[in-house]
């Protein structure tokens, strides 16, 4: 059910970071729910994503994503986190994802570059979307869990959204490109306000 919405959006089932797995956590996987609390060794994928925190301003909400190279060999990246977002009951939330945010807000469309990280560094991403009404026929939508994959293909993981994903009845959610960290820079608590624009 792959749907291209133009270059820089893409149908949310068409995000899945390996569309062979079902979410963690959920019905069709056996076993515990997926913790939000990074694990104690690093994946055998030698990445770690987590969220740093969500900030909400006028209907706009920005959720900050963190991957770290916790292996022991550089880590390549060049393009967009890949996105499912999954409801209380742990079913698919369909929506488009569009690569930049363009049709959400302003400043974060700095097309993708290739990024390697040595053991140890970091790469940032935002995930932004607005709480917004504007039929009031259509049913709201809130998201519950999300997961995040470095890229098309690889391992997603699950990570702690801060709060609901409330869309409204947008059906789309944006991210920004993935850039390296500057290494002097602490680890954020909190992803940097969005334009009010």
């Amino acid at each position: 059910m792959t749907l291209v919405l133009g270059g820089c959006t893409r149908d949310h089932q068409g995000q899945s970071g390996d569309p062979s797995q079902p979410p963690p956590g959920s019905r069709a996987e056996a076993g515990p729910s997926a913790s939000t609390e990074p694990p104690p060794e690093c994946p055998a994928t030698g990445v770690r994503i987590r969220s740093t925190g969500g900030d909400a301003a006028m209907g706009l909400r920005a959720l900050g994503l963190e991957l770290v190279n916790c292996g022991d060999r550089p880590y390549q990246l060049n393009g967009y986190p890949v996105l499912h977002v999954f409801d209380e009951e742990r079913e698919p939330v369909l929506l488009r994802v569009v690569n930049g945010a363009k049709e959400i807000t302003s400043g974060f469309d700095q097309p993708p570059r290739e990024v390697t990280l040595a053991a140890g560094e970091r790469a940032t991403a935002v995930v932004l979307w607005r709480n917004l009404v504007t039929d009031s026929t259509v049913v709201a939508t809130n998201g519950e869990f999300l997961t995040v994959a470095p890229a098309a293909g690889q391992p997603a993981e699950e990570v702690d959204p801060d709060g609901p994903i409330d869309l409204g009845n947008t059906g789309r959610i944006g991210v920004s490109a993935w850039k390296k960290a500057d290494p002097a820079t602490p680890v954020p608590s909190r992803p940097a306000p969005p334009p009010t624009t």
